[in-house]
């Protein structure tokens, strides 16, 4: 397919058959998109829903790949699910507990908000479990998460290479209901998933126990996300700044009976994006000022370059108002609306700078080397270092084939870069469907 309008854009289940998707310059971009469901909140909320006493109803819950694969998982493992697809609602009828199925075979794709919070929780459900995905997850590391849980008892072993899925998980962990006499230790400088993993898992060993996070821990606001989740279902864990955590003995998780998923503030920035580049304005319905995700702070760098930004209580609105200036900033709280700032840098006067950005490595492609190959493409003068990307924007874009990587990420920014008057082809479209589906769909309906 060639030379396709962005007016023209194929529905979803077309684009899903196609190699590649064709978008014609855009001169502006204008309206209003409901948002997805988070994937992050939605992942979260079957895992507590399947481990609560109760049942609960999931309204808004996100159509996803990533979803989908937890979905699966959760009915293998013996907890009855009433999804509704059509009207994103899912019915959990929780076990109280450990899993009812204790043996089992799990294949988990690339959802990391599956797989890891899974690998955590079976280790208490005393039975006997394999955990696999698709090569890339395989080369992603887990050992953090694996060397907390075996300090406390689990049986978590390596089913092909040290320190990386697949996982063959047996009944280690004995639940005492006693206190733990010293803390769990972990890393918090990769990924806070492994962190929001424990976190979710330690309640099902009814014991009082301290979680210890070394060195900085990144994503904070994944795991304030994770926190306030765990408190909607009954268990209030203390934190001491974001460095102990404490999960109070014989804590129990039970339904909330109805729970609201909130809008996909990671999704929403790819549309305030577009509003600040293309004029907009462009508002997103779904998160807003009582948004619990930290991604909603993207609209305060879009501010920062110049784009005039406007909030309600579940929107966010974005215009262009003049010349976007280019930033030097640190975005270890936001790593994965950094990639739309990184696009963004292509239309700003001046470089731009992302700085604490070294979990981008260990995502779903390494996406500080992945950005900075599609970048030059475009025209852009790129470094990069272990944990910073620097882009330096060319005096015109240039058009360019976009390779993605099986990042659903990189497909959703990079079709910014046809706001450049050029034409922009993007390899590989359909691996939106991991937390996206109808994405391009939603774009064209913005492009004037």
């Amino acid at each position: 397919m060639h030379g396709l309008p962005i007016t023209a854009m194929p529905t979803t289940d077309k684009y899903r058959a196609l190699n590649h998707l064709d978008l014609q310059p855009v001169a502006r971009m204008t309206g209003t998109v409901r948002l997805p469901g988070s994937k992050s909140i939605s992942n979260r909320i079957l895992l507590l829903a399947a481990l609560a006493r109760g049942v609960t109803r999931i309204e808004g819950l996100l159509e996803a790949d990533d979803v989908d694969r937890m979905l699966e998982a959760l009915h293998t493992l013996g907890i009855p699910v009433e999804h509704v697809k059509d009207e994103r609602v899912a019915v959990v009828y929780g076990a109280a507990g450990a899993f009812p199925v204790k043996r089992a075979s799990l294949s988990l794709g690339n959802a990391g908000t599956a797989l890891r919070p899974l690998t955590a929780a079976l280790a208490f459900s005393g039975g006997d479990y394999q955990l696999a995905g698709v090569q890339r997850m395989h080369e992603r590391p887990i050992s953090d998460l694996v060397d907390a849980l075996r300090a406390i008892g689990a049986d978590v072993r390596y089913a092909v290479r040290e320190g990386y899925p697949p996982l063959a998980i047996g009944p280690g962990i004995v639940r005492t209901g006693s206190a733990m006499t010293s803390p769990i230790a972990i890393r918090g400088d990769v990924s806070s998933q492994f962190v929001s993993a424990l976190l979710m898992a330690l309640p099902l060993g009814a014991m009082n126990v301290t979680l210890e996070v070394t060195g900085e821990l990144v994503s904070r606001p994944y795991v304030e996300i994770t926190l306030n989740l765990m408190r909607r279902f009954g268990v209030d864990v203390k934190r001491d700044r974001w460095s102990r955590f404490i999960v109070p003995a014989h804590s129990r998780y039970v339904s909330p009976g109805t729970i609201l998923v909130e809008g996909d503030a990671s999704s929403a920035s790819y549309f305030l994006a577009a509003g600040a580049v293309a004029g907009g304005p462009v508002r997103v319905i779904g998160v807003g000022s009582n948004s619990i995700q930290g991604d909603i702070r993207f609209a305060d760098v879009l501010a920062a370059m110049g784009a005039a930004v406007d909030r309600g209580e579940d929107w966010i609105e974005v215009r262009r108002r003049g010349p976007l200036k280019g930033i030097d900033a640190d975005f270890n709280m936001i790593p994965d609306a950094a990639m739309t700032a990184a696009v963004v840098a292509l239309f700003a006067e001046g470089p731009t700078t992302l700085r604490n950005i070294a979990s981008w490595r260990v995502k779903e492609t390494d996406r500080i080397a992945a950005m900075a190959t599609e970048l030059s493409k475009l025209g852009a003068v790129v470094d990069q270092g272990p944990d910073w990307l620097r882009i330096v924007p060319p005096a015109k874009l240039r058009a360019a084939t976009i390779d993605t990587y099986d990042d659903h990420r990189m497909a959703m920014c990079f079709s910014l870069a046809a706001l450049g008057g050029v034409a922009i082809r993007i390899n590989d479209p359909q691996c939106v469907s991991k937390t996206f589906p109808d994405y391009f769909a939603a774009f064209a309906k913005l492009a004037a």
